[in-house]
């Protein structure tokens, strides 16, 4: 079996056996890649943190980190772990960037970060950075 329909595979059966807010997007590919999932949620940070909490709670070796992208306008708030069956996944959602929520973050820059920043940031109200 090709390295494609694995990787298919144990993202269809990880998605079926958790229940995952909405999804935007799966990417796929046939190198050593992980799976990259992006999330379908309001670009709101208590949104995102929430749903890759739920996330990371069902994921191996989990990381954390943010990433403000080149123009500046985003921050994608990012979980990369290994599903149960080994496989690498990268699940991210995006937000809009304030300077207010994200003062130390420039653009293009990336952060790693402890998951449980992410739980602080389910709560409303709670300031990103």
């Amino acid at each position: 079996m090709n390295t494609t329909m694995v990787f298919l595979d144990a993202i269809r059966d990880h998605l079926d056996m958790h229940a995952f807010g909405p999804v935007a997007s799966v990417l796929v590919t046939s190198d050593s890649r992980p799976v990259t999932v992006q999330l379908d949620v309001a670009r709101q940070v208590p949104q995102v943190a929430s749903a890759l909490v739920t996330w990371a709670g069902t994921l191996d070796g989990v990381s954390a980190e943010i990433w403000r992208t080149r123009p500046g306008s985003s921050v994608h708030l990012i979980v990369n772990g290994r599903m149960p069956c080994g496989v690498s996944v990268y699940v991210y959602g995006a937000v809009d960037f304030s300077n207010n929520v994200f003062p130390d973050l420039p653009a293009g820059e990336r952060q790693d970060m402890p998951v449980f920043v992410l739980r602080q940031w389910t709560r409303s109200g709670e300031v990103a950075a």
